[in-house]
């Protein structure tokens, strides 16, 4: 019986084996059992430096594994009844000593080197801001007055939703795909200023291997250089609430010709269309709350107009029904998180709604909240006017409010 369950267990270890062997093969293209080389030369660097490591733990596993399954088989009671009885040697705790420290440090030296090359901006050819929100992010291009949002694709958000009916093997890069992704050239040293407007984010596109901390009043620096065009594409990476899992990030590397082009159609107006709406987004209109001052930046930032790109202004009226009708959806996708379905909010960061000044007071004023953001809400400027209009519509009329329609001409108007 010992035998055959020995011979067992030395029958599953080989298996085991025989697959790492079989894994190891595909790791080599890092394809999804291992870390991806990337395609920045700080990535290929990490990769470098996480594969000296994965081998180091292999070989010391073989070293120590070994000499366990050595000793347990050749010194087996039935071999040798009478067990040693010798003590310590202090050659051998010399060197159990030495190896360690000497393994450390040659793993140490290249880490800390790639470390500090990682946070070296210095010489940088272009700098993009991002700001991270509930639950979105924001990228202003620093000296040439761009800036736009970028959300979850209405495809995905619309197939996410309980009991939507979607298929969403058949939606094409579900909950990984943007309306805006972030647009870089090759070949160029780009530094980011990462930062947030509301609580802790984290900004991490694997490929790049880029991954920083997004904290409210302070500004991480990191850098990239891509070598390779293409759609690389990133999460969230720090606990962000509700809606964490939902705003991804897409970065696509162009050519240098591209770039320039989607720099002036952006400056020329013709950008990419807003975005839908994110469902349970933080809200388009909140009584404020009172917010701790942030505290001093670590990188002093130029200024860059951080209007985002607008959607074309709706001519027509809508009567009250429709704006109801249409607001309460759009409620229900970007405000309901945090101010409730029922409009009773959690104060005091996500105020109710329910008898509310701004719901109840001058239209302007609500509407411009919706547009710009205060305190913990972020700007909802990426919202269509019809999409503003009636959303503002729907949380002055519900829940006894007793406030007027919003058409989308008011918006479109404060919107300029």
């Amino acid at each position: 019986m010992l035998m055959k369950g020995w011979l067992s267990r030395l029958a599953a270890g080989t298996g085991l084996v025989m697959a790492s062997f079989g894994a190891w093969a595909y790791t080599q293209t890092s394809g999804g059992y291992n870390m991806p080389t990337g395609v920045t030369e700080i990535s290929h660097a990490v990769h470098k430096v996480h594969m000296a490591a994965f081998w180091t733990c292999v070989a010391i596993a073989v070293v120590v594994f070994g000499a366990m399954t050595w000793s347990i088989i050749n010194h087996r009671r039935s071999k040798h009844p009478k067990a040693a009885d010798f003590h310590e040697s202090v050659k051998v705790e010399i060197l159990w000593t030495i190896a360690p420290f000497v393994i450390l440090i040659s793993l140490a030296v290249p880490a800390a080197g790639t470390l500090i090359r990682m946070e070296d901006t210095r010489g940088s050819d272009m700098t993009v801001k991002v700001t991270g929100y509930q639950w979105k992010w924001q990228y202003e291009y620093l000296g040439e007055n761009v800036s736009y949002f970028s959300t979850l694709t209405a495809e995905s958000n619309a197939a996410r939703q309980l009991h939507s009916g979607v298929d969403v093997t058949k939606v094409e890069n579900y909950l990984v795909d943007v309306d805006n992704p972030l647009v870089l050239p090759v070949g160029k040293k780009i530094r980011f200023l990462i930062t947030a407007n509301d609580v802790i984010h984290a900004w991490w596109v694997p490929e790049l291997a880029v991954k920083k901390d997004a904290i409210p009043g302070y500004v991480n620096e990191i850098w990239t250089k891509i070598e390779q065009p293409g759609t690389y594409r990133g999460v969230c990476a720090e606990l962000c609430g509700r809606d964490h899992g939902f705003m991804p990030i897409v970065v696509k590397a162009v050519s240098e010709d591209e770039y320039k082009a989607f720099i002036a159609a952006k400056k020329g107006g013709t950008a990419v269309a807003a975005a839908a709406p994110v469902a349970s987004d933080a809200a388009p209109a909140a009584e404020p709350a009172p917010a701790a001052a942030p505290a001093p930046a670590a990188v002093e930032v130029a200024a860059a107009d951080t209007k985002a790109a607008a959607p074309a202004p709706a001519a027509k009226e809508e009567g009250k029904d429709e704006l109801m009708k249409k607001g309460e959806a759009v409620y229900k996708a970007n405000c309901a998180a945090c101010h409730q379905a029922n409009g009773t909010g959690l104060p005091p960061n996500f105020p109710s709604l329910v008898n509310s000044k701004v719901a109840n007071g001058p239209a302007d004023a609500h509407v411009t909240q919706i547009l710009k953001g205060k305190n913990l809400m972020p700007p909802f400027p990426q919202l269509s006017d019809e999409d503003v209009a009636a959303v503002a519509t729907y949380e002055r009329l519900s829940w006894g409010n007793k406030g007027s329609v919003v058409q989308p001409a008011q918006v479109a108007a404060l919107r300029k």
